[in-house]
């Protein structure tokens, strides 16, 4: 199974994390975004939208992590339980999923990443990341999980990106469940460590970019 990735995107660590999960041998395939690799032919023919993660499994070819993610646990989880069969638990579970998608992730990106390129950022982005995190925070109200009961894809998804803010060091104290839940997930999710190194990643390519 060809995976092509780039350790500081945080779409990629989460199918890096499920993978660990899930016990599935990657063939990593690294796409040096930062070298416009993506652009290059071979990978344009793979995937026209020369994003990463992309995934091929036996000629099948997906991208867009949280599609990526649900293939994987349907196809490679040995039960439910990171995805349940209920209607109503996967809806959740979906919301979840559509929500680091276009609010919280987005979030980081208009907020957070201009930051890492020593770029202004507008008060009104700023906000955005704040809202974003009290209604995660919210979500997580009297539960250990952001899904239901128990571990899921959502889970794994959204801690890649939450994880990303620790490259600016943002303070996560004043949300007492989603510090909580950052903890135990940070101690649990299976690749953790290898999340970890694609933050140490950009952690070092934003100090170099300050030091410019």
């Amino acid at each position: 199974m060809d995976f092509y990735y780039h350790p500081g995107s945080a779409p990629c660590r989460a199918v890096i994390m499920l993978a660990r999960t899930l016990g599935i041998d990657l063939n990593k395939i690294l796409v040096n975004t930062m070298e416009r690799e993506q652009y290059k032919p071979e990978f344009m023919k793979i995937n026209p939208q020369h994003c990463v993660p992309t995934l091929v499994d036996d000629g099948f070819t997906l991208w867009e992590s949280r599609a990526i993610l649900i293939y994987l646990v349907e196809k490679y989880g040995k039960d439910d339980s990171l995805y349940p069969s209920d209607p109503q638990q996967r809806a959740v579970i979906n919301q979840r999923l559509y929500f680091d998608m276009g609010t919280l992730f987005q979030s980081f990106f208009e907020a957070m990443y201009p930051q890492m390129l020593n770029k202004p950022v507008e008060p009104a982005a700023l906000k955005k990341v704040e809202t974003a995190l009290q209604w995660l925070d919210s979500f997580l109200e009297g539960q250990q999980y952001v899904a239901g009961d128990s571990m899921s894809v959502a889970d794994i998804s959204i801690l890649a990106t939450i994880s990303t803010f620790e490259v600016l060091d943002y303070d996560f104290s004043p949300f007492p469940n989603l510090s909580q839940w950052y903890e135990n997930a940070k101690e649990h999710t299976p690749g953790w460590e290898e999340n970890w190194e694609g933050i140490v990643l950009i952690k070092k390519f934003v100090e170099a970019n300050k030091a410019k």
